[in-house]
């Protein structure tokens, strides 16, 4: 008598699977979020732009925070680079389509935000108020 075993594969428990989507959507809103992100999202919704007018377009961003940026974009496939073989080379970059799609969701958030600024500043300053009375 011959004594087989049968091996399986244990199935992935639901709670990971949903897990392991929450963190990769968690990812992305962490791209998508950024604040250098947003900015190049909103330059680049104008057209194509080289590095140089980018970092000129956007205020406070430095040449690395930049350059991180326009990385981690191009990685997730939002950003396309192209190089012109010309001397010295030209480097343009532009969104994609999927990058295009962020246009959209991205101003309607800044129109909430600009409507909604007011009583979020007096609802910080309320709670400024009750902390400072409270610890006096």
């Amino acid at each position: 008598m011959t004594n087989t075993r049968k091996t399986t594969q244990a199935a992935p428990a639901v709670g990971q699977d949903e897990h392991a989507r929450c963190k990769a959507l968690g990812r992305v809103l962490d791209r998508i979020g950024d604040k250098w992100t947003i900015m190049v999202v909103g330059g680049l919704s104008k057209g194509p732009m080289r590095f140089n007018a980018l970092l000129r377009l956007i205020d406070g961003v430095s040449h690395r925070m930049l350059t991180l940026t326009l990385r981690g974009l191009e990685q997730d496939g939002l950003v396309k680079r192209t190089v012109y073989p010309t001397v010295p080379p030209k480097v343009e970059y532009e969104l994609t389509a999927v990058g295009r799609s962020l246009i959209e969701p991205l101003s309607t958030l800044s129109s909430w935000a600009e409507k909604h600024l007011p009583a979020i500043e007096a609802a910080r300053v309320t709670k400024e108020e009750e902390a400072s009375a409270a610890a006096s």
